[in-house]
């Protein structure tokens, strides 16, 4: 092995030991045979209807289990209904201490299915139906790294719960093997996907009857998203014939560079696109260690002007460093902050997207400016730096103790 390629090699194992070491005694319960029915739902608990399109292969071999981290040569789909706990705390994911769990005091799963395309085609228009006209919107989420089939279909059902998303919530779970240390295989995986969720979008747009088609991604997810977006652009049918609406990235995991470069094509569009970054995201600087490129999660600049100018473009960024959570690497404030979940619902709800800040949007939500490339396509200037706290004085020893604390 040549010097650079083992010192690479050496930087990715340190990484992710830090990371382990910052996840150790974070909390846990059985990661097989929790969408397992329970009997029915008990008072109290709210049931929440999901919808999913995946790229993962089924777990035939075992039944506790839907699907699992391999990679599907073709799209699958799903149907399930969990119960939200009646004890449930906004921004808590109340994980079941044993399979199937207790739905007094946990999340649990009420039904799940298997279908087919048409199955699941005809289920999304029966739900979008089902809404009153000012309602009929879906909402398609695309999770992060290190997540396993149900991990991602019980975070889905609280974000749904805890915004007050009124639409059709969709699961687009690409296969991720949920273990810290298959990062590499969990990014080509995203890569793998980007086909077939243009596909699960175009289907939707086209045969859903929604008058609209959100995008929620979290972490890894943001770069099949933005991928996804692009290559959709250079097709020549960016807006998905009109029907994608808000586009919401959550600590996105892609470098600065990509992201400047997915943003050249993706802007000129003028989507409702907001970013929420996070300068103490542990997770992003790991990334950004074992990678070497800067993330676009966790960088931003307190510049009105800019932000301005940010918004003539229609993007918006939210700071979200001032805001504290049960999340000890910071990486998923936007699901496990009651506020900012929150703020999403109310970004879900208006035409508009979300106004600037104020006395509703709960202190320590900043919106700022972004810089991500001089110009931007044809849309207006946005600049994208860093600050110094983040980029200063990080040498690799203590970007890991700073993980592993």
């Amino acid at each position: 092995m040549r010097a650079g390629a083992f010192g690479t090699a050496v930087r990715q194992a340190l990484a992710c030991a830090a990371l382990a070491l910052a996840l150790a005694g974070c909390g846990g319960g059985p990661r097989v045979g929790v969408l397992e029915p329970v009997a029915a739902l008990v008072p109290g608990a709210s049931p929440e209807t999901i919808f999913v399109a995946t790229t993962r292969q089924r777990r035939d071999a075992t039944p506790a289990e839907m699907f699992g981290g391999a990679r599907a040569p073709s799209l699958d789909y799903a149907h399930l209904v969990v119960s939200v706990p009646p004890n449930h705390k906004p921004g808590e994911l109340e994980w079941p201490a044993s399979a199937k769990g207790d739905p007094n005091v946990s999340f649990a799963t009420l039904e799940r299915n298997f279908v087919n395309d048409a199955g699941f085609m005809a289920g999304v228009r029966k739900a979008v139906q089902a809404r009153p006209p000012g309602q009929r919107t879906i909402l398609v989420f695309i999770h992060g790294y290190n997540t396993t089939f149900d991990e991602a279909v019980y975070r889905l059902a609280q974000i749904v719960h805890d915004s007050g998303f009124k639409g059709v919530p969709v699961l687009f779970t690409w296969p991720s093997k949920g273990a810290l240390l298959d990062y590499p295989y969990d990014r080509e995986s995203a890569v793998y996907s980007r086909d077939d969720l243009e596909a699960t979008l175009r289907q939707l747009a086209r045969q859903s009857g929604a008058t609209q088609v959100d995008l929620l991604a979290h972490s890894m997810g943001n770069m099949l998203t933005m991928e996804t977006m692009r290559q959709a652009a250079i097709r020549g049918d960016g807006r998905f014939g009109g029907k994608l609406g808000q586009v919401m990235l959550a600590a996105p995991d892609i470098d600065i560079d990509v992201f400047r470069k997915q943003l050249s094509v993706i802007a000129p569009l003028k989507l409702p696109i907001t970013v929420f970054v996070s300068r103490d995201d542990k997770a992003l600087k790991v990334s950004q260690f074992v990678w070497g490129g800067q993330r676009a999660g966790a960088f931003v600049v307190s510049d009105p002007e800019m932000a301005e100018r940010l918004r003539a473009s229609n993007i918006t960024v939210y700071d979200l460093s001032d805001i504290k959570t049960s999340d000890d690497l910071n990486h998923g404030k936007f699901a496990s902050s009651p506020q900012v979940v929150q703020l999403i619902g109310r970004r879900l709800a208006s035409d508009n997207g979300i106004a600037t800040r104020g006395p509703g949007l709960g202190e320590g939500v900043m919106m700022l400016g972004t810089k991500l490339g001089s110009t931007i396509g044809g849309a207006a200037g946005t600049v994208v730096g860093a600050p110094a706290s983040i980029l200063a004085g990080e040498s690799p020893t203590s970007v890991l103790e700073n993980v592993a604390r």
